[in-house]
């Protein structure tokens, strides 16, 4: 792979963010980008000031939809060192993604290379702020310009980046969630598993029409039955059964959640029963009528750990922990934050350090 090139921004006054950070409104002053062509491989790389891209009207991406993205987060901890939350495994996901949407993959060890370099680069834009973090935006869309259905020959790779706050407004109070039978966002076999656009693009009508009734996002059921519970749009979602703590198993139309694999990991640790089944909506009712519901959360990079204080189905409201974030809600949430701030120990390898490096322009 070429060494990566630099044309970097020459700052005239520090970075100053805003008190409202918000999120995904706020991008740094540099990208990461790199080419794709069949005769020469990935090639290219270059970290340089933003700017827009200049696309052909005939680019494939715009009319076929081949294009994957993923989503992490730098954060500064409590000792003003700047760390990657789980990297290899957002890496390794961008590729799985890539490979059903016959995209190249990427180098693994070089990507995380080129992630690492740009966030360094981009330093002071990291937040300090509790629940505060740098979002990075990885992506490639097929570049060609061609009209006709196959895969492209050229293709663009992207890395931007996004000093956040709370992905959700609410801050951590638990959501209303709708159960969706009316729609169908993905199916087994299909692009459910991939983080990709036409995957989101899926999951709009239905999400504006849950919000207009005043929810917060929507659950899907599988596509095929319409009987078991899959995802939430924006994160992975979990079942606080009264003896386990139950979450959909990976069927191909669920993506997965590297949140949803670290928080499996934890409850592992916590010696908690943790299971990936399929779970029936009816069971999900049953058991809440028993009163064996103690909770359900999601999972997600943007979220983290997202309590849902209600669930509605039909017309049936399902209420939990009284509108409250559950006692595992809280833990969990403390859990991972305290591993993105340097607070505890990692003990599973899951922080990368971004170190501080003068680049040779």
């Amino acid at each position: 792979m070429e060494k990566i090139q630099y044309n970097l921004l020459k700052r005239e006054k520090p970075v100053k963010l805003p008190a409202d950070l918000g999120f995904g409104k706020i991008f740094t002053d540099h990208v990461f980008e790199m080419d794709y062509s069949s005769e020469k491989g990935w090639h290219n790389p270059i970290i340089k000031k933003l700017e827009n891209i200049p696309m052909h009207p005939a680019s494939m991406y715009l009319h076929y939809g081949q294009g994957v993205f993923d989503g992490l987060k730098a954060f500064k901890t409590e000792s003003d060192e700047i760390v990657l939350f789980r990297p290899q495994k957002h890496i390794q996901r961008i590729n799985n993604s890539s490979k059903k949407l016959c995209i190249p993959n990427v180098d693994t060890e070089f990507l995380l290379q080129a992630l690492i370099e740009l966030v360094s680069i981009e330093r002071d834009w990291i937040p300090a702020k509790a629940g505060e973090s740098l979002y990075i935006r990885p992506f490639i869309y097929g570049s060609e310009p061609f009209i006709g259905v196959r895969p492209s020959a050229f293709y663009k790779l992207m890395i931007i980046l996004s000093p956040v706050g709370a992905y959700y407004p609410e801050g951590f109070k638990p959501v209303k969630i709708l159960v969706q039978d009316d729609y169908v966002r993905a199916v087994r076999k299909g692009l459910g598993d991939c983080k990709t656009p036409a995957n989101y693009a899926a999951s709009l009508y239905a999400g504006e029409d849950a919000k207009k009734k005043g929810f917060t996002q929507v659950l899907w059921l599988d596509g095929v039955e319409q009987k078991y519970i899959e995802e939430v749009g924006t994160m992975n979602i979990f079942i606080n059964f009264k003896n386990e703590v139950a979450t959909p198993k990976l069927n191909g139309s669920i993506l997965p959640g590297v949140t949803r694999d670290s928080v499996i990991q934890i409850l592992k640790d916590w010696n908690i029963n943790v299971t990936e089944r399929q779970i029936s909506i009816d069971e999900v009712i049953d058991e809440y009528k028993k009163g064996n519901v103690t909770g359900v959360f999601g999972t997600g990079t943007a979220a983290i750990i997202s309590p849902v204080g209600w669930l509605t189905f039909k017309g049936l409201e399902m209420n939990f922990n009284n509108g409250q974030p559950g006692e595992l809600d809280i833990k969990l949430f403390e859990e991972l934050t305290s591993l993105h701030y340097g607070k505890i120990e990692d003990k599973h390898d899951w922080i990368v350090h971004v170190e501080k490096k003068e680049i040779e322009v």
